[in-house]
């Protein structure tokens, strides 16, 4: 098992590697949560957004939706044709395993492998939004649209 965990320095290689404009925000307090995010970076809570890994049937799918919103796990089972039971959230050692960074700084790309990406249209919605940033104490800022171009994301509606 791979438990090598990725940091703040690959996703900025990463982000490097693939030309996107952005910037890593060091913070001096953790931000676990939407809310404490927002407070960090003195912005709305709409503007902080996450990046959450399911297990779809087994096969590991990365939600990115604005903080504020739920994800329906209804919306991705139909996507994928299974039923919604079969539409879990990853465990926080699976998270890690798959993606390389832990729960709640998880960013939207730049993980151990590439992943089936679906993004909630809101987020393209966005000129600006802050994103898991490699640590629990640091954000991305960015242009969400460039997390399209870099994962090639299906746009879906994830709000049930």
């Amino acid at each position: 098992m791979q438990t090598t965990r990725l940091g703040v320095l690959e996703l900025q290689e990463f982000i490097r590697a693939h030309d996107i404009p952005g910037e890593i925000i060091h913070l001096s307090v953790p931000t676990p949560t939407v809310e404490t995010a927002a407070l960090a970076v003195n912005t709305l809570p709409a503007q902080i957004i996450k990046s959450i890994l399911f297990m779809v049937g087994g096969q590991p799918v990365l939600a990115i939706a604005c903080g504020t919103s739920a994800i329906g796990r209804r919306v991705i089972a139909d996507l994928y044709g299974v039923g919604k039971k079969r539409v879990k959230l990853a465990m926080p050692a699976e998270v890690l395993e798959i993606s390389g960074y832990e729960v709640g700084a998880m960013p939207p790309f730049g993980h151990r492998q590439p992943l089936t990406t679906l993004i909630d249209p809101r987020v393209l919605d966005l000129s600006e939004a802050y994103a898991g940033g490699g640590a629990e104490n640091a954000l991305l800022h960015l242009n969400p649209q460039e997390i399209l171009r870099v994962t090639g994301a299906r746009v879906l509606d994830l709000q049930e």
